[in-house]
């Protein structure tokens, strides 16, 4: 999993609020267990004006102009505002799957669904809960200064405006420190086991030893 320290990116305001996990990544495009591939077709319902099916080529699609990530002042966003209770329904790991693979790292919202905000740290997503009035406060000032960009400091555990925004933002987030932890030093559940692989081996090895039968 890629490391998390410090991201300077466009950031996307998603006005809309219980947006669920089959409207970040739509049914049909469960058919993978594979953890890219999904990035097209994220908020695919949304994004285009036709219904989407595996295998269809996204570019000859007509896309919906009036969706904020279809607007040429977002591209290349990297974080998103999103309203409460974002990744809320079912609990399909594929939503988070979908948001990396189009280059989302950052998520802030009110609240999130408890295991569609799990699945974030897993896939290297920070997800970070603020008060409504400064969500609110973050949306205003995206929205009215265009190509806005937020600095997210997982060190400093701080949110701040760069040079393209009017209005100083320098808001502060908490987040357990073990969370913190893994996205930092970029490890999953597979990479925090192998972080004790001599322990393991050590102990099988020993096994070996007393319960030779089971070998």
């Amino acid at each position: 999993m890629e490391k998390f320290t410090k991201i300077t990116a466009v950031t996307v305001p998603l006005d809309r609020a219980n947006v669920d996990t089959d409207a970040i990544i739509p049914k049909q495009f469960l058919k993978s267990i594979k953890r890219s591939g999904f990035g097209p077709n994220l908020f695919d319902e949304w994004r285009y004006l036709d219904h989407g099916e595996p295998g269809m080529d996204n570019s000859q699609r007509a896309v919906n102009p009036d969706f904020v990530l279809n607007k040429a002042r977002y591209s290349g966003a990297q974080i998103l505002l999103a309203r409460d209770n974002f990744g809320c329904g079912s609990s399909r790991e594929h939503a988070p799957w979908a948001l990396e693979d189009f280059g989302i790292r950052v998520i802030i919202a009110p609240g999130f669904a408890d295991i569609f905000y799990n699945n974030c740290f897993k896939n290297g997503i920070l997800p970070i809960i603020l008060a409504e009035s400064t969500v609110d406060q973050l949306f205003q000032a995206v929205e009215a200064n265009e190509g806005a960009r937020l600095t997210v400091d997982l060190e400093q555990q701080k949110i701040l405006s760069d040079e393209s925004m009017d209005e100083k933002i320098d808001i502060s987030f908490e987040l357990d420190q073990f969370r913190r932890h893994c996205l930092l030093e970029g490890l999953d559940e597979i990479g925090l086991t192998l972080e004790h692989s001599d322990d393991i081996r050590a102990y099988e090895n020993k096994q070996k030893k007393i319960t030779p039968w089971l070998y």
